[in-house]
């Protein structure tokens, strides 16, 4: 039964996630930890960090290892865990899939038609929204401590996080050296 919902959340996610895979990190989120309880947010995080750090678009990824965890803590493991993986993504790019096939020839007649460039200057505002949001959802205490509970965790985390926004920003270095070099401070400074 697990397989059925694991398909139809990733579906609806792939249908409405606008703006990529990070776009879609909130939306993954909130289904995987809040509605569903399949994952905590501590297992979120860690999905998040790997899914970065993997080949591949960020959203497929992480509905890679939401599916496989989700299926895992279920109380499945081996194959039927793997199988969880397999379902998430198939169904979170299923969505694409069908629509790039169906709107595409109609795509390219209407491009340059006021409405349909209107509909994507709209879309532009919300994607940067969803991003923010994905943002957001990540600050929280158990990511980044609290200065009552743990004050050097919580300084050093907020130092790593202004040092790879200004470093991947402003001063160009490139983001995955960034994400190495912020990993390697981490494990030695907490």
């Amino acid at each position: 039964m697990i397989y059925l919902y694991l398909f139809l959340t990733f579906f609806e996610i792939g249908l409405f996630g606008f703006g990529g895979g990070y776009g879609m990190l909130s939306l993954i989120q909130t289904e995987v930890v809040t509605t569903h309880h399949w994952l905590t947010t501590a297992e979120f995080t860690n999905v998040v960090a790997i899914s970065q750090m993997t080949p591949g678009p960020v959203g497929i990824n992480s509905a890679t290892y939401c599916g496989y965890t989700a299926v895992h803590n279920a109380g499945f493991d081996g194959f039927m865990a793997v199988l969880g993986s397999l379902t998430a993504t198939f169904a979170l790019v299923l969505p694409s899939l069908i629509l790039m096939i169906l709107i595409s020839k109609m795509f390219m007649k209407y491009m340059n038609h006021p409405v349909v460039t209107n509909m994507f200057l709209g879309l532009r505002p919300a994607v940067v929204g969803l991003l923010a949001a994905a943002t957001l959802l990540l600050m929280n205490a158990e990511n980044f401590s609290t200065p009552i509970q743990n004050p050097w965790q919580f300084y050093i985390s907020v130092a790593l996080f202004v040092a790879t926004f200004v470093g991947t920003k402003w001063v160009k270095v490139n983001p995955i050296l960034m994400i190495g070099l912020a990993a390697f401070a981490g494990l030695i400074l907490l």
